[in-house]
């Protein structure tokens, strides 16, 4: 039994911002399922968005934040975002993060759906992602303990607080680790669908771990689905970034009609709900779609790791046309938090992608995910930094005694993903998830929802069983929100109505922007 101040459960990039900020201070300890090179931060094309430019302002980019979010966001959480932002990206950048600058020296800002500025800082071209967690990781990876290759299963909770978490290897061991404060920081739920830009290992598995401990789970419905994955032989085998399109790349069909054109405002740089929405109708009539790439110049130096996976899959880009299609992307719900981070249970935090701060509401704007692990993860720390500190709870035996000992005939992950991809994907109706609701069902112990003993299954069946809960979570989740709003998108009923309330925050907005606040 291993004890810490703080187990932090996740490698990603929130994961690394909340380590760097306490482990001078606190014994940290991360655990990853994996290698902690596996995470969606790792792969993260796009950027960071910041108001860095003379010409933006973070009240611009919160009027972004909050119109893609259809007016579902916490403005509280993204006001801290957006105005912590520039100070987090010019810290690390003079921290020695190599981040992309022009001859002069100046940080090249790209622009990308729904941003009214160009604001998106990058590393590395199209590996920004990458460039930042290697970066974060090779500053804490000497002053904190890094355990890879076990998977968190269940969190130890006793009277309504955590004291830690279990783990299991793929050797059947299983181990425990005790701490003060625990964060579960492990990203979304990707591999719920079939076609996802998400790691592999991405299941749901903090959610999921979260729910059957009793924490508050919030805004499921939400999943926004990247319109531009690239799209070979039916599957979609890795995501074309979003910046590509900000660079002047347009949406064609096999006819070359521009498909945006008439749709939104904005058109290709349309909020990422829209643009998915009208790839699916495109294909559902049995049209191709393509990101007609041939306005960039320099493609390959521009988008090094776009260009790398259209070689691994054998895909000529000198084609001018990439073939694409929608996939899942990322998830605006999960464990309800609050701006430090806190769950509704004593002692567990959540961060990043796993928790659901508010800040990206319906549909999250671009480039927005890296910077919330930033601000976030910063903000959590600094929380528990001059928080108190008590000695855990010690439990000398399993935790599993309540737990029923009976196995259950699950799924494969392949059946689960059809069911959420055909059923609950980018457009939904009462039928198709009533449909999905009921199939998940199946899965229901006659008491509660796939409460277990993790002595009983493999780490394999333990992400089915997460995949299940989570994908059970986004689906009656979608049959309670009767409206159209952002990545939620029901078919039969209409879109909600935020006219109003835009008009009076872009109104309140420009007038702080007049006196300067």
């Amino acid at each position: 039994m291993l004890q810490s101040d703080v187990i932090i459960i996740g490698s990603g990039l929130a994961a690394l911002s909340a380590a760097y900020h306490l482990c001078h201070q606190k014994k940290v300890t991360i655990i990853t399922k994996s290698s902690w090179k596996e995470s969606n931060s790792m792969l993260a094309q796009g950027g960071i968005a910041a108001a860095i430019s003379e010409k933006d302002s973070w009240q611009s980019h919160y009027s972004d934040t909050l119109v893609a979010g259809c007016n579902h966001n916490n403005d509280e959480a993204v006001e801290k975002l957006v105005q912590n932002g520039i100070t987090e990206i010019l810290e690390w950048f003079h921290k020695g993060l190599q981040l992309d600058c022009d001859e002069e020296g100046n940080l090249c800002l790209g622009k990308e759906g729904a941003h009214e500025h160009h604001r998106i800082v990058h590393a590395g071209g199209d590996a920004t992602g990458r460039e930042i967690t290697k970066f974060i990781y090779n500053l804490i990876k000497q002053s904190v303990t890094i355990v890879e290759n076990e998977m968190a299963v269940q969190l130890l909770i006793n009277n309504g607080s955590c004291y830690g978490v279990m783990t299991k290897k793929e050797t059947g061991e299983i181990k425990k680790y005790i701490a003060a404060k625990t964060i579960i920081a492990t990203g979304g739920c990707g591999a719920v669908y079939g076609h996802t830009s998400n790691a592999a290992v991405i299941t749901g598995d903090g959610i999921a771990m979260a729910y059957r401990a009793g924490a508050e789970i919030a805004d499921m419905e939400f999943i926004q689905f990247h319109p531009t994955m690239l799209y070979l032989d039916g599957a979609c085998v890795g995501l074309v970034s979003e910046a590509v399109r900000g660079e002047g790349a347009y949406l064609v069909n096999q006819f070359d009609e521009r498909i945006m054109q008439n749709v939104h405002p904005q058109e290709d740089l349309a909020p990422r709900d829209v643009v998915s929405r009208t790839i699916f109708y495109e294909m559902k009539k049995g049209n191709q779609v393509f990101l007609n790439i041939s306005p960039i110049k320099q493609f390959e130096t521009r988008f090094p790791s776009i260009t790398a996976l259209c070689r691994e899959h054998h895909f000529d880009i000198n084609s001018g046309k990439i073939p694409v299609a929608p996939g899942m992307h990322f998830l605006m719900g999960g464990i309800q938090t609050n701006d430090v981070g806190e769950t509704s249970i004593k002692n567990l935090f959540a961060v990043g992608e796993a928790a659901c701060t508010g800040v990206h509401g319906a549909n999250r704007l671009a480039s927005n995910s890296l910077l919330e692990g930033l601000v976030f993860g910063r903000r959590l720390a600094f929380h528990l930094v001059n928080a108190p500190f008590e000695i855990p709870f010690h439990h000398d035996e399993t935790d599993l005694e309540n737990i029923s000992e009976i196995t259950f005939v699950l799924p494969t992950k392949e059946e689960i993903q059809s069911i959420m991809s055909t059923f609950v994907g980018i457009t939904r109706t009462e039928e198709e998830l009533a449909h999905a609701a009921k199939w998940l069902e199946n899965y229901k112990d006659s008491s509660s929802f796939w409460q277990f003993n993790v002595k009983n299954f493999t780490i394999s069946e333990i992400e089915i069983i997460n995949m299940l809960t989570v994908g059970w979570l986004i689906t009656t989740s979608a049959m309670m929100r009767s409206e159209s709003r952002g990545g939620h998108f029901r078919v039969d009923y209409p879109l909600c109505d935020d006219s109003n309330w835009l008009k009076r925050q872009l109104v309140r907005i420009k007038e702080e922007m007049q006196v300067g606040v």
